[in-house]
């Protein structure tokens, strides 16, 4: 009995892995076999050449094992056919078998589930994620390792800011990705204000989003990133204003400005009068020996003299450091708004507080009056920036006021740099500044320009009185069409008396 339900063990064992087992384990079990007086071939088994079973297969039911591995250290089958040990690809699985017939006389028991025998080994192995040659199937979740393995951050910069991401020469960018094994995607355009860090481990990752908002937080804080955005008071809706601009920047350059209808007319008929002591007297002209007068051309409409510009070079002063007349404003506030989504919450600040606006002006119009010159710091000599005083009509602190309300405002919803808090507002309209100097390739470049000739000339200029209509959140070196800076949100000032 006990030689019977080995040959059985064994027939199993050799039926499931006669094809799938390498040739060498296949002599193994030969070998095995022979030693204990067993003969086996292809169509039949025989135990002491007399015994012959042949299993009904429709009275048979035999289960397969779900695959269990028990040590990765052993490479070799043992062989006791009671219980089995396979050795696949590092694994070693155990199988427990016994065989029963239909009347209880023949048993297949696994040790854990049973599924039928009419699966195949084949679909024993795409079950169970076993290949039979030694090597583990890949299953569906191994095959979704690489993607659930990725991980990702999108990081709001803004193209401000992406220079100092990117580092000198790509250094900074570089860095960050080898120490931190990720991969920075950088936006394609200027429009896209986000950047996107990727990486194996969400750890590295989270390392790498670390390192590029302090590098944000640190270049925000600095000089280094320039205002985008500030809070102003536009003056150059009033044109005449912006004539007295035009004027006032013509008469510092030397520009001369020629009137159109000054301009010779050519090709136009000529009247002559002849006047003869005697109205009968005759007069004969030979049109075609008529002396040619010849006239200066006109090159321009404006020009300046080369010794004027000279001069004014050596003072620091050109073009360049003039305020455009169409972008003439009072600054309220400054503001670095260096993507989308603080521009968006930036500008529904300013909205917010249209109603305190009014009521700290108590729904009146408030005027101005811009007279005079003076500079932001230094003296006329070495100036740097050059602005016209404001005056409020009637001395009234209407308007201080009401530009302190929307300074509150963008200070507590954290738009107000820490650098900037303590900063005293100073209403003021600036004419020049040395910071917008655009100086030619290889010329010197100055810091300050000498003033003290406009102060003595313009010192005292009378500017004129001018309504506040409204106050905007404009954008910096970006103009709407009637040349002004970009509007993102604007709230509305009184224009006439409001009654209650």
């Amino acid at each position: 009995m006990i030689a019977y339900r080995s040959f059985l063990s064994f027939d199993l064992a050799w039926k499931f892995t006669k094809i799938h087992v390498v040739p060498s384990r296949t002599q193994h079990l030969l070998r095995c076999f022979s030693s204990c007086g067993f003969n086996y071939n292809n169509s039949r088994t025989q135990i002491g050449g007399d015994l012959r079973v042949v299993m009904d297969r429709k009275k048979q039911k035999m289960v397969a094992k779900t695959w269990r591995p028990v040590s990765t250290q052993s490479r070799f089958i043992e062989g006791d056919l009671g219980d089995e040990k396979h050795d696949f690809g590092g694994e070693v699985q155990e199988i427990r078998c016994t065989v029963s017939s239909s009347a209880r006389d023949h048993e297949a028991e696994l040790v854990n589930d049973e599924v039928d025998t009419t699966c195949s080994p084949k679909a024993v192995q795409d079950s169970e994620g076993i290949d039979l040659e030694g090597q583990t199937a890949p299953s569906a979740a191994d095959e979704s390792v690489s993607a659930a393995q990725k991980h990702s951050v999108t990081i709001k910069a803004g193209a401000s800011l992406m220079r100092f991401i990117i580092g000198k020469g790509g250094s900074t960018k570089r860095t960050i990705e080898e120490e931190m094994r990720v991969k920075i995607t950088l936006p394609l355009s200027r429009k896209e204000d986000y950047l996107i860090i990727e990486g194996n481990s969400a750890g590295s990752v989270a390392r790498a989003s670390d390192r590029v908002q302090a590098i944000i937080d640190q270049t925000v804080k600095s000089r280094n990133l320039d205002y985008s955005h500030f809070v102003s008071l536009p003056l150059a809706i009033h044109p005449e204003l912006v004539n007295k601009l035009i004027n006032f920047q013509n008469s510092v350059l030397g520009i001369t400005v020629v009137n159109e209808d000054e301009k010779l007319v050519l090709n136009h008929r000529v009247a002559v009068e002849l006047q003869t002591e005697d109205s009968n007297d005759r007069v004969t002209v030979d049109i075609a020996n008529i002396p040619l007068v010849s006239y200066s051309p006109i090159v321009s409409t404006s020009s300046t003299s080369e010794s004027k510009a000279s001069k004014l070079l050596g003072l620091g002063i050109e073009k360049s450091i003039f305020i455009k007349p169409k972008t003439f404003h009072l600054t309220v506030l400054m503001l670095k708004l260096w993507n989308k989504d603080r521009i968006e919450a930036a500008a529904e600040v300013l909205r917010s507080v249209s109603t305190k606006v009014i009521d700290a002006l108590e729904s009146r119009p408030v005027s101005i009056r811009l007279k005079g010159l003076e500079c932001m710091k230094g003296s006329p000599a070495k100036a740097r920036v050059v602005y016209a005083p404001v005056e409020v009509i009637g001395g009234e602190d209407r308007l201080l006021r009401a530009c302190q309300v929307i300074n509150n405002a963008f200070t507590e919803a954290g738009f107000v740099l820490e650098n900037d808090l303590n900063q005293k507002l100073k209403l003021h309209a600036t004419i020049m500044n040395a910071r917008h100097r655009k100086s030619k390739k290889g010329s010197k470049k100055y810091d300050s320009f000498d003033a003290r000739t406009i102060f003595d000339q313009y010192g005292s200029e009378d500017w004129g009185e001018y309504l506040i209509r409204e106050a905007h959140l404009s954008q910096r070196f970006v103009f709407d069409g009637s040349g002004y800076y970009h509007c993102c949100a604007s709230i509305p000032f009184p224009e006439e008396m409001q009654l209650g």
